[in-house]
């Protein structure tokens, strides 16, 4: 029974990888989509996040299961409760893939980005594909420091989202209304799905340690600043 109960944990962990590692296609392809006007891709974006919600509830099914059959406690109970926090962060990173896709698809034939703002996009695409990569390893090996890590690597993101906002808001925007409600949409976007990538990272180091992320990384600066002085 033990056995039994330890292979279904270790399901919903691998079920968590195989989400992240979708989510993380969709937003590697939903980019390509709209720098591209790329239709046939947007809508096998669109509808690939199917596989993504029904691995939700698939995994939310065997985890209230385990909660009910199992009763857990200790580490094995923030395993499950973590999980199921988790998977809705990927479901939600997937959401946001498929919204970039769905403008894709809106403004085809026509590109919904500026060639001037191309390279801008692209790199909070692939930024985006990165950090959900990293988290998907993060899940795997549970290491606390490169989970901690993923919160600076965010700090790039907010860089690219806020480069975004200058040219919008710069006198010399030429593209009209309508493209920048667009692009204004896709930072946020972007800016999201790497939020949501590092929250799975903070939700790994809780079921490692038992401490929230933030707690632990003010521990260590604390600990630190002592050892400094």
């Amino acid at each position: 029974m033990r056995d039994a109960y330890h292979e279904e944990l270790d399901s919903i962990g691998d079920g968590l990888v195989e989400m992240a590692r979708l989510v993380g296609s969709a937003i590697g392809r939903a980019t390509t989509a709209i720098l591209d006007a790329d239709l046939k891709l947007a809508e096998s974006v669109i509808e690939a996040d199917q596989k993504v919600d029904e691995l939700q509830h698939g995994l939310e099914a065997r985890a209230i299961a385990l909660l009910a059959r199992q009763q857990p406690v200790a580490t094995d109970l923030r395993i499950v409760v973590t999980s199921l926090r988790m998977s809705a962060d990927l479901e939600r990173s997937g959401d946001l893939a498929q919204h970039v896709a769905k403008l894709a698809r809106l403004r085809f034939p026509e590109r919904a980005v500026p060639q001037d703002l191309h390279a801008t996009i692209l790199e909070m695409g692939q930024l985006a594909q990165r950090l959900m990569a990293k988290a998907a390893e993060v899940i795997i090996t549970k290491d606390v420091d490169l989970a901690l890590q993923l919160e600076q690597d965010d700090d790039a993101m907010d860089l690219l989202h806020r480069t975004l906002f200058q040219h919008l808001i710069d006198e010399r925007w030429k593209h009209g209304i309508e493209t920048a409600v667009d692009v204004t949409l896709l930072g946020r976007y972007y800016e999201r799905y790497a939020d949501h990538a590092v929250a799975v990272a903070k939700r790994v180091v809780y079921l490692v340690t038992g401490e929230h992320a933030d707690e632990l990384q003010q521990d260590t600066q604390t600990v630190t600043g002592v050892e400094g002085a």
